[in-house]
């Protein structure tokens, strides 16, 4: 079995233009035609990512991706008309892994695949078991587990390997593209802003966990972990 691709568009010549560009290129790819449509083949398909439009029909791609994100990490990148920082930031914040505005180059749409799906399958090789632990938390890279006050608690895989990133390099700073490079790798291709929008919905998650640690912004420079 290969490499499998949901794709989820209503307009039907952008489903069987990705559909074969993705064939040929040794995917195998299904098509949808609206929100409803998406999340029922996203649970019977059991993609390994998601191409997914925000306009659609029934359930638009902002109510998609929010869905899909209480049941799985599986990469999303949502390909829109709308190219503006609002609804790209707001795609990150949903949980969506990537953003590509229409009209695309299908190369260009086909890198960034490949770069979302690498990075998300390179925990299954890692071999470090090291568990990162402080004042009422753990991180855990090899079994991709976050425990605040003893209890697991859900996180997507990016931010979890940016919080593990800079637990493991306390009281360093790390420029926002420092952290580009080492967490979501060279070939990532968006922007700086992904970073804050990542360490923003962390600070969601760890608000009021300790006063002995935090995610501090070093003003003019970028992020780093802070142990008191």
């Amino acid at each position: 079995m290969g490499t499998k691709i949901l794709v989820v568009d209503d307009d039907l010549n952008i489903c069987d233009l990705l559909r074969i560009y993705f064939e040929n290129e040794g995917y195998e790819v299904k098509t949808a035609n609206d929100g409803a449509e998406g999340i029922s083949y996203f649970k019977m398909y059991e993609p390994d990512l998601v191409l997914l439009d925000i306009m659609l029909p029934k359930k638009d791609g902002w109510q998609v991706c929010r869905e899909i994100r209480e049941s799985s990490s599986k990469p999303i990148i949502m390909i829109t008309a709308k190219g503006e920082v609002f609804d790209k930031v707001l795609g990150l914040e949903l949980g969506a892994d990537d953003f590509v505005v229409k009209p695309f180059d299908m190369k260009e749409l086909s890198a960034r695949v490949k770069a979302v799906l690498r990075r998300y399958c390179a925990h299954d090789t890692q071999n470090d078991d090291e568990v990162i632990k402080f004042d009422n938390i753990e991180i855990s890279h090899q079994k991709y587990e976050l425990k605040l006050r003893g209890k697991a608690v859900d996180i997507p895989p990016k931010e979890l390997e940016l919080l593990y990133f800079l637990a493991s390099n306390v009281n360093r700073v790390f420029t926002r593209d420092q952290l580009l490079d080492k967490v979501w790798g060279f070939d990532y291709l968006g922007d700086s802003r992904t970073v804050d929008v990542h360490v923003k919905r962390l600070r969601e998650k760890l608000e009021g966990v300790s006063d002995k640690w935090t995610l501090q912004t070093v003003w003019g420079v970028g992020y780093k972990f802070k142990l008191e």
